[in-house]
């Protein structure tokens, strides 16, 4: 199956849980990178999954992921056995 390079502003929207306006405000103020392509945006999909994160970001990332590992440890067991 062939890997998707872009997603539409209502897949994001949904994925982002949030309006197909406010991805739109997001666009527009340079926040999610996208392509117009006519009337309509393409959002390439490592714009979403992390591949342009720095570094920086990165650490923030794995930093708050430990520690709700370490807060949450024990309720995340139980959740995912349901």
């Amino acid at each position: 199956m062939k890997e998707k390079k872009y997603i539409s502003t209502t897949e994001l929207a949904d994925i982002l849980g949030i309006s197909r306006v406010a991805v739109y405000k997001k666009i527009k103020k340079g926040e999610i990178e996208a392509i117009r392509i006519g009337k309509n945006y393409a959002i390439p999909f490592s714009s979403i999954t992390g591949n342009n994160l720095t570094s920086k970001e990165k650490d923030i990332i794995i930093k708050a992921v430990k520690k709700t590992v370490n807060e949450y440890g024990e309720v995340l067991k139980l959740l995912q056995n349901e």
